[in-house]
């Protein structure tokens, strides 16, 4: 059971439940909350023995538009650029419902959470962002807020709780089977179990392309509530567009905490076992990631210079290049041929891509991956020519699966046919739909604040017998 103080932790699950809740990430616990404030007797049953899941995992980036943090900063954004940006990342197939579902919502999310707690630090641009938009925060600090204040109206979380099945009356969802076989009846559930980044045969079946991708993401990420709601007939949307993330450590190491790093954003170039650059590193890390992965060996380097070395921010986990120094993940040299050395590459390789490189950029000759931007449309690209020199060695991770179950604006989840099956809800990693072929940075932890909420809106909406 987790061990943080406060939380309203019941020992054993109640025989019935207003709103009934899967999942202590970000959507589960927003929707524990909202339902709560709705005055219904909210129960969240989490299948480990703490909270988390995915959210805790996250570099913790918000994609919100229009903040107060932005004014401060004096940056220029709007409802309109956020949903432009969304559907072009997602090449425009994402379901637009959802895109303006979340536009329209985003704002009084951004203040609900704040109003409980939730801190923003220094907002920064990121993929898919053309104005900075990431709003970073403590992610367990977030959780507990939430939780805390649930508990204050009567909600309750229980650990070590997994549901193996949807109970369902023939009309509608009525509860959940417990894995001990327990039922626990409920007025409506609401699904936040994430996704499945840690079930291989899950991964297998929707996106072989990722078979020689890191896995990551929350220990209890195994696609329960996608497999539970499917057997109800329940559609499915995004599942060809399922990606790694870049710039994950290349292998297991105690301080990876499983963001990787993204020194690419600030002016590094990614490199492969030839010691060529192979993208165009603007562009969105999950398309890297799928550049990457089908580079020789797999590894590729993200190299870099003090230019970039200084630019790191050890309060945005994507960005704590130092912190990865400290941590003995970066190779270091005071030459670009003493960092070739140092990484085995070819000889002369990745003196003449940076030699070429600094030289184009000197000229203002077009790059010939199409690089014009750091990131997004922001930050102009600088040369990798002040010592001393960096190198990150980067795999490509499976965080998350960012595809999954139809649902409404209501967020109800729908059916292959498009009809609601009644009383089922869901929010976070577990929708698909709103992401379409791209993600946005900020769009994970944003969406399931977004529509969390809105999920725990809606299920205490519905007609119910109990008295709370």
């Amino acid at each position: 059971m987790s061990g943080i103080p406060g939380l309203p932790v019941m020992a054993e699950p109640p025989e019935r439940a207003g709103v009934l809740v899967l999942g202590a990430g970000l959507a589960g616990c927003a929707a524990l909350l909202a339902a709560a404030e709705a005055g219904r007797y909210a129960v969240l049953l989490e299948k480990t023995d703490d909270i988390g899941g995915s959210t805790v995992r996250s570099a913790g980036l918000s994609a919100f538009a229009g903040t107060d943090e932005q004014a401060e900063q004096g940056i220029t954004d709007s409802v309109e650029l956020l949903r432009k940006d969304l559907l072009e990342v997602g090449r425009h197939r994402n379901d637009p419902a959802l895109v303006d579902l979340y536009c329209e919502h985003q704002l009084a999310a951004y203040r609900w959470l704040k109003a409980h707690g939730v801190r923003y630090g220094e907002i920064h641009a990121a993929s898919g962002q053309t104005a900075p938009r990431s709003h970073p925060t403590d992610t367990t600090r977030m959780l507990v807020q939430l939780l805390k204040a649930a508990g204050e109206l009567g909600a309750r979380i229980v650990f070590d709780a997994p549901a193996e099945r949807l109970l369902h009356d023939g009309t509608r969802v009525t509860g959940v089977l417990l894995a001990d076989g327990r039922e626990i009846l409920a007025d409506a559930v609401v699904l936040g179990t994430g996704g499945f980044s840690m079930n291989p045969e899950l991964l297998a079946a929707f996106a072989p392309q990722m078979e020689h991708a890191l896995r990551q993401g929350g220990a209890g990420n195994q696609g329960d509530g996608l497999k539970m709601a499917m057997a109800l007939g329940a559609g499915l949307r995004d599942t060809p567009y399922i990606k790694g993330t870049y710039g994950h450590f290349h292998t297991e190491h105690p301080d990876e905490d499983g963001t990787g790093i993204l020194a690419v954003y600030k002016g590094a170039i990614a490199v492969n076992r030839e010691g060529r650059r192979f993208v165009d590193e603007s562009r969105n890390y999950k398309e890297i990631g799928d550049a990457a992965l089908v580079q020789p060996g797999v590894t590729t380097w993200q190299v870099f210079d003090a230019r970039t070395m200084a630019l790191s921010n050890d309060e945005v986990p994507i960005y704590e290049f130092a912190g990865r120094e400290r941590a003995g993940m970066l190779l270091k040299a005071d030459t670009i041929a003493g960092l070739e050395a140092a990484i085995g590459l070819p000889e002369g390789s990745l003196q003449e891509t940076v030699a070429q490189y600094n030289a184009a950029i000197a000229d203002g000759t077009p790059d010939p991956l199409g690089r014009a931007r750091l990131s997004g449309g922001v930050g102009e690209p600088t040369p990798v020519d002040r010592p001393p020199f960096y190198a990150h060695p980067s795999g490509t991770v499976v965080l998350a699966t960012y595809c999954g179950l139809t649902v409404d604006t209501r967020m109800r989840v729908l059916d292959w046919w498009g009809e609601p099956i009644e009383r089922l809800y869901a929010a976070g990693e577990i929708v698909g739909g709103f992401h379409g072929a791209g993600y946005m940075t900020g769009t994970s932890i944003g969406k399931s604040g977004v529509f969390g909420r809105l999920a725990g809106t809606h299920a205490a909406a519905e007609e119910s017998e109990l008295e709370w």
